[in-house]
């Protein structure tokens, strides 16, 4: 297949960009920052653009690699926080580009079948147990915002035009290569010299964790397969609850021991207390998680060791 994967320098998009070519596909890349020859290399791209997802860059791709097959979209916002700082960038960024995106595959390539990143922050904060595809919507951060109007884009052009789309609500992504959130900051901390880490929060929030390389699988999978409905939305998360008190403790003695980990109560703004797969809609495909998050934790750990101790 022609695959296109926007945001494919980005974390999960070099992951994912990696494990397509793996398999056999020509995966060609659109999204910022430049890629040399060698790394483009590694990551098993064949073509890279470096500009704005807009109908000029998308047109002058196609001339190199031909009319898409399946086109992966990552691109766009990847962080609460920064959402928070800088909403209308993030706006900009991920609905702006998504809409420009839909707009060209409905006039250009409206066959292709199209697999959109979105993220559980669209579900908002009113949980406490795993969390369906059915569940309402009730996004609480300009982040979580966004990715709900890029659904609705979808089933907008699905309704409309005919486009056909899957999409998947990520939960808590990590692994190697991840430079920021709550890993990458507990390991600056740890090698910095710190010996007890406190963090914000209570420890009793619980997160959904799933390890790059089994995301990067899935969104393969789910790419190799048309959407059941016009729209499809799969949630990918694991259905595994582990407590952030957990995971930090995790890092701590994967790092040292005798490190100490405390929580000062305060909760930030936009952070659910509980964001959880009800993963039944995943567990009826052929596809198992494969990295448990202990065993994916002292990895990371031991990646940021090696790189920037």
């Amino acid at each position: 297949m022609t695959i296109w994967v926007t945001g494919a320098n980005g974390f999960i998009g070099r992951y994912l960009a990696r494990s397509l070519a793996d398999a056999g596909h020509a995966v060609s890349g659109v999204g910022h920052g430049a890629i040399g020859e060698p790394d483009k290399q590694n990551l098993g791209m064949r073509h890279w653009l470096n500009g704005e997802i807009e109908a000029a860059n998308l047109h002058a791709l196609a001339a190199r690699t031909g009319m898409p097959t399946v086109v992966f979209h990552l691109a766009g916002g990847s962080s609460v926080g920064l959402s928070i700082i800088q909403p209308y960038e993030d706006f900009s960024r991920t609905v702006a580009t998504t809409a420009r995106l839909l707009d060209w595959l409905r006039t250009t390539a409206p066959g292709c079948r199209l697999v959109v990143v979105s993220s559980a922050a669209v579900y908002g904060a009113a949980y406490e147990g795993p969390i369906s595809e059915s569940a309402a919507t009730q996004p609480v951060s300009p982040y979580g915002e966004h990715k709900l109007m890029i659904e609705n884009l979808c089933r907008s052009y699905a309704t409309t035009f005919g486009l056909r789309s899957t999409i998947v609500r990520l939960f808590s992504v990590y692994g190697a290569n991840l430079r920021k959130q709550l890993l990458w900051d507990l390991c600056v901390r740890l090698r910095d010299g710190a010996r007890s880490l406190t963090l914000g929060g209570t420890g009793r929030e619980r997160r959904d964790w799933t390890e790059v390389r089994d995301v990067a699988r899935l969104l393969a999978y789910v790419g190799s397969n048309s959407p059941v409905q016009p729209v499809d939305i799969l949630n990918g998360g694991s259905g595994v609850a582990t407590t952030v008190a957990d995971i930090a403790q995790t890092v701590a003695d994967s790092w040292d021991e005798g490190i100490s980990v405390a929580f000062s109560g305060s909760v930030r703004t936009g952070d659910p207390f509980s964001l959880v797969a009800d993963p039944a809609r995943l567990n009826a495909l052929p596809f198992e998680w494969n990295i448990p998050y202990d065993a994916g934790v002292a990895e990371y750990v031991a990646w940021f060791k090696e790189q920037f101790r």
